[in-house]
């Protein structure tokens, strides 16, 4: 049986609906990067079911140099690393994020090289991985966040800059400028100058917001706008659709309703009940749950580096940065985690993310580091990688 696609559709998402030595080092690696964030050595504050020792799903080889699947029965995807089509003029530049429009149009987001200031940042491909166009040099040694939204019969791109860029950004799916906003000065988190500096500054002072997530004319509170701000103050603002701030929640710390890199987020409407917030609270190895006020609900651990989340009917997405995708039914319990392979994690891990360097060592079927995925309106799984190099991998769902 398939999941029925989400029942709205204003967003991307809902368009489409460690061995002990050679982790030990990888480990302390994680714990010192602002980047990444480290992994508690249990899950903190865990109050549902998932676990290390849930349902594990094997990445299955057919005839070795044949096709690669992932998962099994309702939830088996047939991998390709290498369905996007680029032109020699462009580089991949460390993939980050990845949305998909009306159309099933795929934008990618690279974090880009800050000395390449005239190289674009998002690619645009069509749903068969064909290059359409790319732009947003403005993006270049900060691109982090996108998602595509429509509003009143129009599509939408909603950016999320960090490191230099450090502003948020609502462009045309061609990438006109609608507006741009840096840190929100008003809300009392941030330093001084904080609004005008372009510089790369990390702390808990500094604005590096990372993810969007989208609130309904008709919810509690009306139409609105959440960004994480996932390497700088450690919390959830709410801004009106016109990038105009209104409030905030959460603060740095390992507590229910506290945060360490809150790294991506989404509206939880599964189940017909309130919608939710959910929080990839990643270095804390966990989501939460929130209201829309920002009231905590509920704190699930078990993960390793939770990067973001995405929504399909009563099945929830999260690509987990430490080399595995997790699908949750609608009782959170863990129904599938793609690639999942322990041993090929701690060889990604040991290495000191050399790995993600070095492509002609990657394995069919494995992740690195999931950073982002999403759903197309068919079911099918996208998923970009934290790498060097970039890569976006289809997993196109295989019918039971």
């Amino acid at each position: 049986m398939t999941p029925n696609p989400a029942p709205r559709a204003t967003s991307r998402r809902q368009f489409l609906a460690s061995s002990a030595a050679g982790a030990a080092g990888a480990a302390a690696a994680i714990a010192a990067s602002p980047t990444l964030g480290g992994r508690p050595a249990a899950p903190v504050g865990s109050t549902g079911p998932m676990a290390e020792t849930g349902p594990v799903v094997k990445t299955v080889s057919k005839t070795g140099a044949g096709p690669v699947t992932v998962g099994e029965g309702e939830h088996t995807y047939l991998v390709d690393h290498n369905w996007l089509q680029l032109p020699d003029r462009y580089t991949w530049q460390t993939t980050h994020n990845i949305a998909v429009d009306k159309s099933g149009n795929v934008y990618v987001i690279h974090e880009g090289n800050p000395q390449k200031k005239d190289h674009p940042s998002i690619f645009v491909f069509d749903a068969d991985g064909r290059f359409i166009r790319a732009f947003g040099s403005q993006f270049q040694g900060g691109g982090h966040g996108i998602e595509v939204r429509e509003e009143a019969g129009e599509e939408f791109l909603y950016i999320a800059g960090y490191l230099s860029v450090k502003a948020l950004s609502k462009l045309t799916l061609t990438g006109d400028v609608v507006w741009h906003h840096r840190a929100p000065m008003q809300s009392g988190r941030y330093a001084e100058g904080e609004n005008t500096i372009t510089q790369s500054k990390w702390g808990r002072r500094h604005f590096n917001p990372t993810n969007f997530a989208f609130l309904e004319a008709d919810d509690p509170g009306g139409e609105a706008l959440l960004v994480a701000d996932g390497y700088g103050a450690f919390c959830i603002h709410r801004y009106s659709r016109a990038g105009e701030w209104q409030s905030a929640f959460g603060e740095p710390g390992k507590a229910d309703g506290q945060f360490n890199t809150p790294h991506g987020l989404w509206i939880d409407r599964r189940g017909g009940g309130a919608p939710k917030v959910a929080v990839a609270d990643r270095a804390n190895g966990r989501l939460q749950w929130f209201t829309l006020d920002g009231e905590h609900l509920m704190t699930q651990g078990g993960f390793l580096l939770p990067a973001n989340i995405d929504t399909r009917g009563d099945v929830m997405l999260v690509p987990d940065l430490q080399a595995r995708v997790t699908l949750l039914g609608a009782d959170n319990q863990v129904i599938a985690q793609l690639g999942e392979d322990q041993p090929w994690r701690e060889q990604v891990l040991a290495d000191g993310f050399k790995l993600r360097s070095q492509p002609e060592k990657w394995r069919d079927g494995r992740f690195l580091h999931p950073h982002d995925a999403c759903f197309d309106a068919d079911g099918n799984i996208l998923v970009a990688e934290w790498v060097a190099g970039g890569r976006v991998s289809k997993l196109s769902r295989v019918d039971a």
